[in-house]
């Protein structure tokens, strides 16, 4: 997941519009036809990461006990059709059509961020029977309804299913395949090139990098016997490409795990476990232990550069760097993950106030995942500077110390905006001092 998941998510999306989708770009520049809206976070155009940012905007808020505005709820609940879908973004005006655009992943997005601020449950839960009803034969998600299953969907989709208390092992399929299976068949088997990491989607890669279209047509006319089906099933395998985007988000999903995880302590040093017939659990650890491989050489994932960069090395990816940290300390080695923060404490400070809402927001949940100071991260106060983004919280309170591993919880209980800690505290001291007066003044009054 970068600020807005991956480019070739953008680019399926592009071409289902009819238009050309700014690729691998943290920050779109503004559109004269996509004007931002009130109570939508960030500046530039929504059009394709409108309900993503605000969501994450939330997931973040909410685990440093910030409460939204009712404006800013407001808006993402409106963008929902009545389908239970979300779309990346659309003008609210209009009503859902044939020719909407849902997005699973704007949907799963906003489904946890709900959740996790505790209101509107019904729109959640409606969106997650929604995410129930588009799922892929092979137990997947792909960006939109009828595309292809891939990693970073599934996963963001298990997330959202299990913050709702849907049994994600019990979505079968009629071959009886599951989300996790779904997720484990895009996973590297240990002691490969590349082993425990997790491809974006199947399929094989020809020499220059791109999907080799005949070897796909070749593998589906192979599919007429059970010895070939078996084969084909092997080079699957030994066809995946790795990706790290897809490695972090797996592994959330095969932990039923959402974006926003509490501070837990690491367990011990990860594995990775050679066999074909892992546990969801096993296969998530296989994934963490790649990512820990990685970061060790490095603290930071990279990128490829932008086509037409002048300096064509890759770059530092700040936004699949904050993702793996999170994975990480999700399947218990935030440890792993610690050279990772003081990296993107001290070099993360430019990109995160040029992506917006949602740089600000990734950072605030690797903080947060791996017990480190959002408000003093590198000098910056990332709540701060998310709060800034968008319409003035409802509620702030300071945070308090948590139970390791727990799920801190602030704002609201109800629609109706409810009251936050800071309040209830606020109102509980006015309350007692009200009572201490009133039983002075009685006794006063009895004295003689």
């Amino acid at each position: 997941m970068t600020v807005r998941r991956s480019a070739a998510a953008l680019a399926t999306t592009a071409v289902l519009l009819g238009a050309a989708a700014p690729v691998a770009v943290a920050a779109p520049s503004p559109s004269p036809s996509a004007e931002v809206p009130p109570g939508l976070y960030g500046t530039t155009d929504p059009t394709y990461d409108g309900v993503w940012r605000q969501s994450l905007a939330f997931l973040a808020q909410k685990i440093e006990y910030v409460t939204p505005s009712t404006q800013a709820v407001d808006w993402l609940v409106g963008q929902q059709c009545g389908s239970g879908a979300f779309t990346s973004y659309r003008d609210a005006a209009k009503p859902c059509d044939a020719s909407t655009v849902m997005d699973t992943n704007a949907t799963a997005a906003a489904v946890q961020a709900l959740v996790e601020i505790e209101q509107h449950r019904e729109a959640a839960d409606n969106g997650a029977d929604w995410l129930k009803s588009v799922q892929n034969e092979d137990g997947g998600w792909g960006y939109n309804p009828g595309s292809p299953s891939d990693a970073n969907s599934t996963g963001v989709v298990i997330g959202a299913l299990a913050r709702t208390g849907v049994p994600v092992n019990e979505l079968t399929t009629a071959d009886g395949s599951t989300p996790y299976t779904a997720l484990q068949a895009l996973g590297i088997p240990c002691g490969e090139k590349d082993g425990g990491a997790f491809a974006y989607q199947p399929g094989k890669k020809s020499d220059d990098g791109n999907k080799d279209e005949k070897a796909d047509e070749d593998s589906k006319d192979s599919k007429k016997d059970s010895k070939s089906d078996k084969d084909d099933k092997g080079d699957d395998k030994a066809g995946l490409v790795a990706n790290l985007d897809s490695s972090a988000a797996a592994v959330l999903g095969l932990l039923g795990k959402g974006m926003a995880i509490g501070d837990a302590n690491a367990v011990k040093d990860p594995v990775c476990t050679k066999g074909e017939d892992l546990s969801p659990e096993q296969s998530a650890q296989n994934g963490a232990w790649f990512l820990a491989a990685t970061l060790e050489k490095t603290p930071y994932l990279e990128q490829a550069p932008m086509p037409g960069a002048e300096d064509s090395a890759p770059q530092p990816d700040f936004g699949n760097t904050a993702d793996a940290v999170v994975a990480l300390a999700a399947a218990g080695h935030k440890d792993k993950a610690a050279a990772s923060v003081r990296w993107l404490e001290k070099n993360s400070r430019t990109w995160a106030k040029q992506g917006g809402p949602a740089a600000s927001a990734q950072l605030v949940l690797a903080a947060h995942a791996t017990g480190t100071d959002a408000r003093n991260f590198g000098g910056v106060d990332l709540v701060k500077q998310l709060n800034a983004t968008g319409p003035a919280p409802a509620a702030t309170a300071s945070p308090s110390p948590t139970p390791t591993g727990a799920q801190p919880t602030s704002g609201t209980s109800s629609d109706d905006g409810g009251l936050s800690l800071g309040w209830l505290i606020g109102i509980g001291v006015l309350v007692g001092t009200g009572i201490g007066l009133l039983i002075s003044m009685r006794r006063k009054k009895q004295q003689p």
